[in-house]
């Protein structure tokens, strides 16, 4: 399915699988080195790695640890609180939005990283980075396949999409957000879109269609507006 995907979307990175355990999963290593935020896990099973992290392994970015629910040491608690409240002096978010930023529901144990294609179970969450015109083929494929999103485009903070889709079972786009676009090293040109892997067949199967679909009506287009 994966190679699919990026066959049919021409995608430069490949999809990302992540999936949620409750205890440390067997046959997989854990992380090599802590990173400095959790999305920057997307981009290195993005480059091929499978691994878990732990909890401690997520310390390093309070706004994440909220996000994903890990349960923060007294050090890092008042990082997060140092975080939230240089945000607001700047303006970039109220307080009072706080509450309403998506969060897991379970407190973090581990988690999987690994690219779409090397996953042995069905991902709680697939992560896939690209350019508009790709995202806008998932989207439509998304809502063919009844999984559409109903909260328009998401901002920031990124890494809010992964409860989001756990939570609402449907597909989430994220435009990232700065500190996302700096520990990832995402280009100016892309966007996320993400969905749960539970739905991945019914994905792949109407985004062939939407994709010949899409190739049909430009040509269409393109000799209608040549008419005009």
């Amino acid at each position: 399915m994966s190679e699919q995907i990026q066959q049919l979307l021409n995608l430069e990175t490949p999809p990302v699988a992540v999936t949620f355990h409750d205890t440390q999963p067997n046959s997989i290593s854990r992380v090599e080195k802590t990173e400095a935020s959790g999305c920057t896990y997307w981009r290195r099973a993005a480059e091929g790695k499978t691994f878990y992290t732990e909890a401690s392994d997520h310390y390093n970015c309070p706004i994440g640890c909220y996000t994903h629910n890990v349960e923060l040491p007294e050090t890092q608690m008042e990082e997060l609180e140092k975080t939230l409240g240089l945000m607001g002096e700047l303006g970039y978010i109220a307080m009072e939005e706080v509450p309403g930023i998506p969060r897991q529901e379970n407190p973090f144990t581990s988690a999987v990283y690994s690219p779409l294609t090397d996953t042995t179970d069905t991902p709680d969450v697939v992560i896939i980075s690209g350019t508009p015109r790709q995202m806008m083929l998932l989207t439509e494929a998304a809502t063919a396949a009844g999984i559409g999103t109903e909260n328009g485009v998401m901002g920031r903070p990124t890494c809010a999409v992964v409860p989001a889709v756990i939570q609402g079972g449907r597909s989430v786009s994220s435009l990232g957000c700065i500190g996302n676009r700096v520990y990832t090293a995402l280009s100016d040109d892309d966007f996320y879109f993400a969905f749960p892997g539970e739905h991945i067949d019914a994905l792949v199967e109407k985004l062939e269609t939407i994709v010949n679909a899409n190739r049909a009506l430009e040509e269409y287009h393109q000799q209608r507006q040549a008419g005009i």
